[in-house]
């Protein structure tokens, strides 16, 4: 496979790669802007761009946009993140063309009609709804918020229903003209592409946009805190976040091999612990997520109200015994499921376009998987052990609960289990 990389003059990135055998590609368009990137009174209004994206552009209605991709067998889609927004198709491999000309006409020539964004604000808004109706989803929102406060990186990528009912014409095209500048594209394609032909695309597609300003958002910055939502529900929820490092630091390797170990798999120590052992719960799991600037190890578990305390005592403590006997086995296990989980993932077109995207974004190249493995292979049992002791000691923490929580632990009963 042959990963190849160009920028046109105006700063527009593009980055493929040809998989032998494959007939179609996944071709998409990252803007490096997400939710971080708003104003307080903004909030929401990148996602409600993504979806307006699809309800018509100057030479297009909605049902065209969708007509023309799905006439040839393949789909279409967006999504917003804290730090992007991707625009992304899937085709077979004589209609990359097509789907670059369909993603370039939402992105350059979005009509914003009045009467559209009026029905895809109710959609959002039952969004919102959905989403706060939905204990296991929006507890990390509330996570996220208590980890970095008033900060954008503490709001939601849905937004406020406050907001989401404000929103005009005037709040999407004035936010596509601060941050949808080619300067803020990378189109990553991947399967059975050809570079120069889309180099030569992209050319005639986006070669004529003028440069923008690209705007660095405020470092985030960690405030820690807790958020208790009583209300009677079968199960308490819990969501206890770790600082951690971002995904530029050496250091990401040893979190993500040591979140692993610690509740990533059915072996692992809280799986094993809390409910294999104790039958405690029914879900727990712990993972690792990392930004430009900052990071977080997130533990999540469900269980009755009764067991809360409890449960989360013990995941205290096995952070706290990981740090003093984690074994070279268990790191051995983490870093494999780290590589296979990986490796395994990219043998689809559609991942490998994201990663592709996402690398350019990172370090503006893409390094050989080779390179990466062999981080994770240098991640020693050493390593893991003296981030766990952090982990366990001295990282800042927040917590968010949900349900009945009579029985449950607070922040602060934490921070003293952590010392004690």
């Amino acid at each position: 496979m042959t990963v190849e990389f160009h920028t046109l003059s105006n700063g527009f990135r593009i980055v493929t790669e040809t998989m032998p055998g494959l007939e179609s590609a996944s071709i998409g368009i990252w803007v490096t802007a997400g939710g971080r990137d708003e104003r307080t009174e903004q909030n929401g209004i990148a996602h409600f761009l993504e979806h307006m994206a699809f309800k018509g552009t100057a030479r297009r209605t909605a049902l065209q946009i969708a007509e023309s991709i799905e006439d040839v067998g393949g789909y279409i889609n967006a999504y917003t993140s804290r730090e992007s927004t991707a625009y992304y198709a899937r085709v077979l491999r004589a209609d990359v063309p097509l789907a670059l000309d369909v993603i370039a006409d939402i992105l350059r020539n979005p009509a914003f009609d009045a009467d559209e964004i009026e029905v895809e604000r109710g959609v959002i808004l039952q969004e919102i709804g959905q989403a706060l109706d939905t204990p296991d989803d929006v507890i990390f929102d509330w996570l996220q918020e208590e980890a970095y406060g008033d900060h954008p990186m503490g709001r939601t990528i849905l937004g406020p229903a406050e907001r989401v009912r404000a929103f005009g014409r005037g709040d999407l095209e004035g936010f596509v003209a601060q941050h949808y500048g080619p300067g803020n594209m990378i189109l990553a394609a991947a399967g059975a592409v050809d570079h120069a032909a889309l180099v030569a695309e992209a050319e005639k597609l986006f070669g004529d946009m003028a440069p923008v300003a690209v705007s660095t958002p405020e470092a985030a910055r960690w405030i820690g805190g807790e958020k208790r939502q009583e209300k009677q529900l079968e199960q308490t929820h819990f969501a206890l976040g770790v600082e951690g490092p971002d995904y530029r630091d050496e250091m990401i390797y040893t979190a993500q091999i040591y979140s692993s170990a610690l509740g990533g798999g059915m072996s692992s120590r809280l799986f094993q612990e809390i409910r294999e052992k104790r039958g405690l719960c029914y879900t727990i799991f712990a993972q690792t997520g990392a930004y430009s600037d900052g990071g977080m190890m997130t533990i999540y578990a469900g269980t009755s109200p009764e067991m809360m305390g409890e449960l989360a005592g013990i995941t205290i403590d096995e952070m706290k015994r990981a740090a003093d006997d984690m074994s070279a086995p268990e790191v051995a296990r983490a870093r494999a499921q780290m590589k296979a989980g990986m490796l395994m993932g990219l043998e689809g077109p559609s991942n490998r376009a994201e990663r592709l995207a996402r690398m350019i974004q990172i370090w503006n190249r893409v390094p050989e998987l080779s390179e990466i493995v062999e981080r994770i292979d240098n991640v020693t049992t050493g390593d893991v052990k003296a981030f766990a002791a952090e982990a366990a000691t001295s990282a800042n923490l927040a917590l968010a609960q949900y349900g009945q929580l009579g029985h449950a632990s607070t922040l602060d009963d934490l921070e003293m289990r952590r010392r004690g």
